[in-house]
């Protein structure tokens, strides 16, 4: 039983994370915005593309 609870506990952990990473991007992005950067500048700081970045991102 132990190892199931410390599975689960890890995978709780897991998604707290993922949701962390998510709202700090979020508003990082929206600051970078803010200070003139282009979606292709915010991007490359991600590795990401500049229209991944302005789908997830963009209003």
């Amino acid at each position: 039983m132990t190892e199931e609870k410390d599975a689960a506990t890890g995978l709780r952990a897991v998604v707290a994370l993922r949701r962390l990473a998510e709202r700090l991007e979020a508003v990082h992005v929206a600051d970078a915005r803010a200070r003139g950067w282009s979606w292709e500048q915010i991007g490359d700081a991600l590795g990401l593309s500049k229209q991944a970045v302005h789908t997830k991102h963009g209003r």
